[in-house]
This record gives C-alpha cells, sequence and structure tokens, in this order.
C-alpha cells in the first residue's frame, strides 16, 4: 500500500517534547508543506494526575486554527470511556509516499506524500489500558484511526460508541446528508445548513443524524469534508450535533448499532483498529474533489488479475419503464434484446438487465426474462448483460449463484436495498466484493451507503448509489439542478456515484411532471450531457429509451464521453450554484460546466491544456434553453492553452465539450 521510510525521523516535520509527557508539551504532527498542523496533547481534568487528563486534538491550516481542543476516546464495555484520564507516554514519527495507480477511476496515477505518527497513550488508574492514535498528514488532508493493542488477558472488546469530536473554530455553513436513522439508503438531498442549526432548539432536546461525507465551510479559514476510509471490521461513522444550545457549532461520532447487539457498535477480538477519519482540507472546494487521500488510506488490490474489469456505459431499461419500440412498456427476452442491440449500435460494451428477472430465490428464473438466452444474444453483438440483485438474496446465495452468473457469462450484479451500514453490513460489502472477484463478476451496489475506498482494494467495485439520483424524478421525488450542483463537493468526494444521467425529455421547472413512461427531468439537455463528465463512474447508465436518442445531434457526446480518467482538473464552483470539472482521457479532455436555477456567463481559462492546437466540439444551451430545454446548439472552434471560453449556461444548463488533439479532429 505504501513506500515508507520509518527511519527518516530527522526530516519529519514533528516536535517531540524532551521532557515528560504533559498536557503543556502536546505532539505535533504536520503536513509536509508545513500548511496543515496537527496538535495532541492531554487536557487536564478535576482528578487528573502525573500529566494525565483527557486525550485531545486540534488542526491548524495556513496558522489558522480550524479545529479546537476535540475529544478522543472509545466506550468499551462498562468501563470508563479509554481517552477521559489518559498520558501520552510516546510517538513514534515517520514519512512517506503512497505511490500506485487506480482502475477505471477520477485518476490513474496517484503519488501522496505524507508525514505521521503512532501516538501512545495509557489510561492512569487500576485498569491501566493503553490505546495508539495513527495519524497522516498531507497537503490537503489528515487521517487518524484508533489502535487497541491487546489489553493484558482480555482478547476480546465490545464497542459501545467511539467518542470523535470536531469543534470547529467558528459556526461553519455545511451541506449535509440528515437521515432518518441508521437504516436507509442515504438517498436524500445535501442541505445547507450553519452548524449551529443542528443543535436543540428552544430548549426541546432535538439533533440530526448526519451521513457523511459532510462538506463544511468556515469562511476566512477553510474547506473542510469529513469522511471516512478503510472500515473494514467495523461500523459506519455519522456524526451529530451534541452541543444542546443556539452557540454550539460540533460534531460528535456516532457508530451504526450493531443488528443483534444493539448496545454495541463493535464486537471483535484484539488487537483492532477503526476505520480512519479522514479530513480534508483546503481553500477552495474544488481542491476537495481532486483528492484522492481516501483512496490512499485504504489497503492495495486484493485482485491479481484485473484484464477482465472493464468500466465502461450501459444501456438501461428500467428508467423508462421497460418500453419496447412502440414505447409501450414489455419486460420479456425479446424486447430486452432490443436494449442490447441499442447499446451494440452505440458503442456501449454493456446492457443493463434490471429488477424483474426472478423473485428473491436467485436459482429460479421466474420466465420473464431468460438471462441465459439474453447473455448468448448479447454476446454475438459484442455486448455484456449485468444483472440487478436484491441484497438479501445475495446475501443468503452468494456462493450458490455467483458461479451460475459466471456460467451464463454476466458481466456483473446491481445489488440493491442494502440500506445497512453497521458492522455486519460492511462486513457484508467486503464478503460481496471477495466473492464476486473470483467469479469474474463486477458489482454496482444500490440501495447503499456512500463509498469509502473499498474500491481500489477490490477493483471490481465499480459504482454505488448513496444519493438521490435521476430515477426519483419519475417517482414523483424532485431531482433538480440545485441538488446536482451540490453534489460533486459532497456525495463525489466519496467515490464514484451510480446517479444514471442521459435523460432527454427535458423541462424546465414548472413544466416537469413525475411520469413513469417517457420521465422527464428537471434542466437543459447540455446539462445531461455535461453529467457525464462531472459525476464520475466507471459504469454510466444512459437512462432514456433508444426512441428518445434516435437522431439526436446532441447524442454523439454520449457516445463519445468515456467512463475513466487519467486526472481531474476543478476549474471553478460553488456549491449549490454551478460547477466545471475538466478530466483528461489520455490525450483527449473533456469538460463538464452546470449551473443551478440561475442562468449564468462563466470564463473558462484553458491552462489544463497540453501544449498544441485542440478541436474543441462544444454542446451548448441555445439561446433560448430557459424555455425549450431540449434545444442544444452543437459547434467546433480550434482552440489552445493560454485561450479562455466563454460558457452561457441557461436556467438549469450546462455545457460538455470534448478537446481532442487536432490531428485526431474528424
Amino acid at each position: 500500500m505504501k513506500i515508507c521510510s520509518s527511519l527518516l525521523v530527522a526530516s519529519v516535520a514533528f516536535v517531540l517534547p524532551t521532557h515528560s509527557y504533559s498536557q503543556t508539551s502536546p505532539v505535533t504532527l504536520s503536513s509536509p508543506d508545513q500548511q496543515l498542523v496537527m496538535h495532541f496533547k492531554t487536557s487536564p481534568e478535576k482528578n487528573s494526575t502525573n500529566g494525565s487528563g483527557k486525550l485531545v486534538y486540534s488542526l491548524e491550516f495556513h496558522g489558522k486554527p480550524v479545529l479546537a481542543d476535540s475529544a478522543l476516546a472509545l466506550e468499551l464495555g462498562d468501563e470508563p470511556a479509554l481517552g477521559s484520564n489518559v498520558r501520552i507516554t510516546g510517538a513514534d514519527p515517520a514519512k512517506g509516499v503512497d505511490d500506485y495507480t487506480l482502475q477505471n477511476q477520477k485518476t490513474s496515477k496517484v503519488h501522496d506524500a505524507y508525514n505521521s505518527l503512532t501516538l501512545h497513550v495509557a489510561e492512569e488508574g487500576a485498569r491501566h489500558r493503553t490505546m495508539d492514535i495513527e495519524a497522516h498528514a498531507y497537503n490537503g488532508g489528515i487521517a487518524f484511526r484508533y489502535v487497541l493493542p491487546e489489553q493484558g488477558s482480555d482478547k476480546e472488546f465490545h464497542l459501545k460508541q467511539e467518542d470523535t469530536e470536531f469543534k470547529l473554530t467558528t459556526d461553519a455553513t455545511d451541506w449535509l446528508l440528515a437521515l432518518p436513522n441508521y437504516r436507509s439508503s442515504y438517498e436524500s438531498e445535501y442541505v445547507k445548513l450553519v452548524t449551529s442549526a443542528l443543535s436543540n432548539q428552544g430548549g426541546v432536546s432535538s439533533n440530526f443524524l448526519i451521513g457523511l461525507p459532510l462538506l463544511m465551510h468556515e469562511p476566512g479559514t477553510a474547506w473542510l469534508a469529513l469522511m471516512e476510509a478503510d472500515i473494514e471490521g467495523n461500523s459506519s461513522m455519522y456524526v451529530t450535533n451534541p452541543s444542546g444550545n443556539w452557540a454550539g457549532h460540533w460534531f460528535v461520532s456516532k457508530l451504526a448499532p450493531r443488528a443483534d447487539q444493539p448496545e454495541y457498535a463493535v464486537v471483535g477480538t484484539l488487537p483492532h483498529h477503526s476505520a480512519w477519519r479522514v479530513l480534508l482540507v483546503a481553500d477552495d472546494p474544488g481542491r476537495l474533489v481532486e483528492s484522492t487521500i481516501q483512496y490512499d488510506l485504504n489497503p492495495a488490490s486484493r485482485v491479481q488479475d484485473t484484464s477482465w474489469i472493464k468500466g465502461g456505459k450501459a444501456s438501461w431499461n428500467w428508467w423508462v419503464n421497460d418500453v419496447d419500440q412502440n414505447n409501450k412498456p414489455s419486460f420479456t427476452t425479446e424486447n430486452m434484446k432490443h436494449y442490447v442491440d441499442f447499446a451494440a449500435q452505440s458503442g456501449f460494451p454493456y446492457m443493463m438487465l434490471d429488477a424483474g428477472w426472478s423473485g428473491r430465490d436467485l436459482s429460479h428464473l421466474n420466465g420473464k426474462v431468460d438471462v441465459p438466452e439474453l447473455v448468448r444474444y448479447a454476446a454475438t453483438k459484442n455486448v455484456k448483460v449485468w444483472i440487478w440483485c436484491y441484497s438479501e438474496a445475495v446475501k443468503n446465495q452468494m456462493k450458490e449463484a455467483f458461479p451460475v452468473f459466471e456460467k451464463w457469462g454476466v458481466a456483473g450484479i446491481k445489488i440493491d436495498f442494502i440500506n445497512r451500514d453497521d458492522q455486519e453490513g460492511v462486513q457484508f460489502y467486503y464478503d460481496t466484493a471477495r466473492e464476486a472477484a473470483e467469479h469474474h463478476l463486477m458489482v454496482d451496489f444500490h440501495g447503499t451507503r456512500t463509498p469509502w475506498g473499498l474500491e481500489r482494494t477490490y477493483p471490481n467495485v465499480m459504482s454505488y448509489e448513496g444519493v438521490l439520483g435521476l430515477e426519483n424524478n419519475k417517482m414523483g421525488r424532485r431531482d433538480s439542478p440545485v441538488d446536482r450542483s451540490v453534489f460533486p463537493f459532497t456525495r463525489l468526494l466519496a467515490g464514484p456515484m451510480d446517479y444514471t444521467p442521459g435523460g432527454f425529455n427535458n423541462a424546465t421547472e414548472d413544466g416537469f411532471l413525475p411520469q413513469d413512461t417517457s420521465p422527464m427531468v428537471m434542466g437543459t439537455r447540455a446539462q445531461q450531457l455535461a453529467l457525464y463528465v462531472i459525476f464520475q463512474t466507471p459504469i454510466q447508465m444512459v437512462s432514456d429509451s433508444p426512441q428518445m436518442y434516435a437522431g439526436q445531434p446532441a447524442f454523439q457526446f454520449i457516445k463519445d464521453v468515456p467512463v475513466s480518467w487519467d486526472s481531474t482538473h476543478v476549474l471553478n464552483g460553488t456549491p449549490g450554484e454551478f460547477v466545471t470539472i475538466a478530466r483528461q482521457h489520455g490525450d483527449e479532455w473533456y469538460l463538464g460546466s452546470m449551473t443551478n436555477w440561475t442562468s449564468r456567463t462563466l470564463q473558462v481559462p484553458l491552462s489544463f491544456l497540453p501544449e498544441g492546437e485542440y478541436t474543441a466540439e462544444l454542446y451548448e444551451d441555445c439561446a433560448d434553453a430557459n424555455t425549450n430545454p431540449k434545444h442544444v446548439v452543437i459547434r467546433k472552434q480550434t482552440v489552445r492553452r493560454g485561450q479562455t471560453l466563454t460558457l452561457k449556461l441557461a436556467e438549469g444548463g450546462g455545457c460538455a465539450i470534448r478537446f481532442l488533439p487536432l490531428r485526431k479532429s474528424r
């Protein structure tokens, strides 16, 4: 996973006191560029002795405080919290470089330097339990996790809760995913609220359960994003504001409780480490989008041969209600072959067969669609088929079903309604990914929590939902350009997103109606094209029916745009307002720009382009797109590095551009 050099201590930006550890002598860890600084110390409490106290950390960025003293503690069994009365007994500094390649993601090569330390603490009192904190500081973020060694004769542990605090130094503006409970699909809007608004209101006890990632802005100080990485063997982390007053602006961790033992979050054997707590930190939100720190903290690939894992676009039957060529719903083998034909004609490698081909028993077809026959037919067209599966059936039958799917020739499985991320739920993701890899099956987790970097460890994991997506439009729950302009800075920070773009029945906000057949999408057609660049995922749905794309020149961009990238550059953007992202694929570049319901003109420097001339193929909102959102202008112009493009975006609008080296232009 890492190229480390733990012996090069002298060059690490790290300060150790020369006298005994105490609350007045913090242990300090800095990022390689010295702009991020973490401090660890013990804060004295009423019964503190011998330099002991509550273990806390704090964070600075560009010399400004970002997090005030925030507690680090674990509630184990019926004992007092481990971290509430401890002393620092030592610290081991190191440094390293995370240097590796990624497959089918937002970048293909990663080179992230970091400084690190392992902080050792011991509890005062008779139990004298010990704990370590592992911390990494990168240029652009910090991460830490708890490590529990064996405690004398204790070989097991029962973790009730993790009391990690994130005490913001100001009342930040947050973009957050408020969830109803610990058993959800994370399908909700990211709402914008100040941190203090998430606490008790008017003396009435209340709180919000907040899913990750959480985006925060401390004006004049930093943009922050809280996530987690490498959660294997653990339970997922949520946060809440427990301050109890309108002036409170801080968060504390909440771990999803086990289903079988809800009084505990994690039960296991020692030694044990928690998931990484990741905090991205930057001057502007675009740098958060470009970060690869979450991948750095996950184990390297456990799949030796990855040659069979290939991203690509897929035709899809579910969103358009399985319509045939006459626009009539028809969930049959013959009609699904129509979607295979469409994929083949469009150059797409996949067709996604959604729910309805079986019951909850994956070993039996229900007679509606003959999956083996569909797969055989698709093979003659050089197309492979993904199939939808219910999560409980996968859990119960994966060892029997996956070999059958492999024998049929299925490319991948879309697993839906997982709706849990407690310790057992987390293990389901790892078990599924491992078992699927053994049978050359790719995986799309749907009805799920947000990613945490599993796709580095198991590259056959291609995408996750964990978002309010386009599919909700047909069911009456509106997904709008406002929501979409938040996602790049929130949900997409965590990893690839199965959003399902490509709707061509485009509508204004007032003209939108939810409907099953010929479902509408809010915003312009040019914005739907732009989403293929802005919303990254290795398996990208082409959501509308084949007949909706027939004879539409703008469909060419969907056929051309790739799904994997060599580099990503955020050119501008404000959450909930607008965003412009450029991505590289080989010697070609693609740009997607979108706005909310405010039309705007953006000046976009082409500084990301290498030297040389390029043909820019532009798909832009037509002048009347505010009232006719299906209208797209397609044009070409020659451009080069150093120039600036002027993008005029309609209400709910966008722009998609393909840049080809002049020698490749068609």
